[in-house]
């Protein structure tokens, strides 16, 4: 890197170089559900600041934060006291977004009727003088339609009498969750920012998977018993010009899995056992935590995307080490969550 840097330095200058500095800019988005505000595992709020330590995020998309203002006062207050300015938001909801640079506008956006609950944190901030919109959500839970192909029933929890692998049967259940409606209220919020050159980052838990995770190299694993299904919202996302983050960085479903959920959280299997799994009895792993982006024709680029968190996952109820080619940044403290997170770095030049 210093020998890059003399050569830069001899061929532009220090004037030419200076500039390249100045006009290039790194910044780091964590995402991660907080599993009931960091409060289910003992020490997991303490975990979650030594986590924002240790990955040094800019900006953070949280969910299932509990007690929205006081949650992010408190955690605002604590960096500030490591010499780290944060600015945060939850507008009482259930999601948040905490960042480093001032806000030209937070706010709330795509409420879908009926689930209004789900609805996203919007930050539009300036960073090198270009706009960037971050979307904070939390895509509802119920339907939870990636159970059917592994024998359970994605509403009730319970274990069926047989799996069901019937893509049409899979995404008409899966319909019957709000999730599509509110990624198509994001896709039009997010239109006026495309349209005005401004990038778009999305990111949280969205409890559904990837189309790109569920394709013929799975079928057979993983206990998807033969199902391909393109499920909806990350077509619909693909579609629009979005970029899965992580599957942009690691594009092999079979060799980089990337389960987010269920982590492999011993702290939480100590001290409530069976907890976190909800079909007990399947290979309920798959990956429902995203970040996506759209550069805007901007020069945005992804250069890594990584998991966070525990380097073990749960495998028919029963934590396992996971042999695969993912990268997991092992926490520094107490894991708080019963998912990982992802820490994605971008650069703008």
């Amino acid at each position: 890197m210093r020998k890059l840097i003399l050569i830069l330095i001899i061929t532009l200058g220090l004037t030419g170089y200076a500039k390249i500095i100045a006009q290039t800019h790194n910044f780091k988005v964590l995402q991660l559900n907080l599993w009931n505000g960091a409060t289910t595992v003992p020490g997991g709020y303490e975990g979650f600041l030594k986590l924002l330590e240790q990955t040094d995020p800019d900006v953070v998309f949280l969910c299932e934060i509990k007690d929205g203002p006081h949650f992010m006062k408190r955690v605002i207050d604590a960096m500030k006291r490591h010499g780290q300015t944060y600015y945060g938001e939850t507008f009482g909801l259930a999601v948040g977004i905490l960042t480093k640079f001032p806000p030209d506008s937070l706010r709330q956006c795509c409420t879908v009727i009926g689930n209004e609950e789900r609805t996203m944190v919007k930050l539009v901030t300036t960073i090198g003088h270009r706009q960037v919109a971050f979307y904070s959500c939390h895509l509802d839970h119920r339907h939870y339609a990636c159970y059917l192909p592994r024998g359970y029933d994605g509403a009730t929890w319970r274990k069926m009498d047989r799996p069901v692998t019937d893509e049409a049967e899979i995404l008409a259940a899966n319909r019957l969750s709000f999730r599509d409606e509110s990624v198509r209220a994001f896709l039009a919020e997010a239109r006026h920012d495309l349209n005005r050159g401004c990038a778009v980052i999305l990111g949280g838990d969205f409890n559904e998977p990837s189309h790109l995770d569920w394709q013929d190299d799975t079928r057979t694993r993983w206990d998807h018993n033969g199902a391909v299904i393109n499920w909806e919202c990350s077509c619909m996302l693909q579609s629009a010009g979005f970029k899965d983050a992580y599957r942009t960085i690691h594009p092999n479903p079979v060799s980089c899995p990337g389960f987010t959920f269920p982590a492999g959280n011993r702290k939480a299997e100590e001290t409530q056992p069976g907890k976190l799994a909800w079909a007990p009895e399947a290979d309920e792993r798959d990956r429902i935590d995203f970040i996506y982006f759209h550069p805007a024709n901007q020069p945005l680029q992804l250069t890594d995307c990584i998991l966070v968190g525990p380097q073990e996952t749960v495998f028919r109820g029963t934590i396992v080490p996971t042999p695969t080619a993912d990268f997991v940044l092992t926490p520094a403290g107490i894991w708080p969550s019963d998912h990982r997170g992802q820490l994605a770095t971008f650069i703008w030049k």
